[in-house]
């Protein structure tokens, strides 16, 4: 509620509505074919539809998500988007370039009010920032009421 009144727009509500593969689920499986290919049986299984999101923190894994989208031998139909996550502005706009549209991309990681400007500019099309839930500044608005 805060991020709508804010002027934002929140991309998912919680943690039922995307398949989020992060990099500690992706050294679990052992790479990120084998945690897409999870993520998909798992849906496929439970007779689900969600999207997936998968994690990249460097260009190699970027490519390697892409690899795996543009291989049609491999079921991927679910990945709808790539997190960039504390990749450099050059490395994140390298990213997007590559990506090329194909799914979006979303920016996370040391993301601020003083950075955010210049990681839109980069092309992704989501950016999330933990800041606004893990720094916001509580105000105290109690209504007292002395007798």
């Amino acid at each position: 509620w805060a991020v709508l009144i804010g002027g934002g727009k929140n991309h998912r509500m919680g943690l039922f509505d995307m398949i989020m593969i992060k990099d500690n689920h992706i050294a679990a499986s052992g790479g990120i074919d084998k945690a897409v290919a999870n993520a998909q049986a798992f849906l496929a299984e439970k007779k689900l539809t969600a999207p997936i999101e998968v994690e990249t923190r460097t260009m190699d894994e970027v490519r390697q998500v892409m690899a795996l989208i543009d291989d049609v031998t491999f079921e991927t139909g679910a990945v709808t988007r790539v997190m960039l996550d504390n990749m450099s502005l050059t490395d994140m706009k390298a990213a997007v370039e590559f990506i090329a549209g194909r799914v979006e991309t979303e920016a996370s990681g040391n993301v601020t009010l003083a950075t955010v400007h210049e990681i839109g500019q980069t092309g992704v099309t989501y950016i999330s920032s933990g800041a606004l839930t893990h720094s916001v500044m509580a105000l105290d608005i109690s209504l007292n009421i002395e007798s």
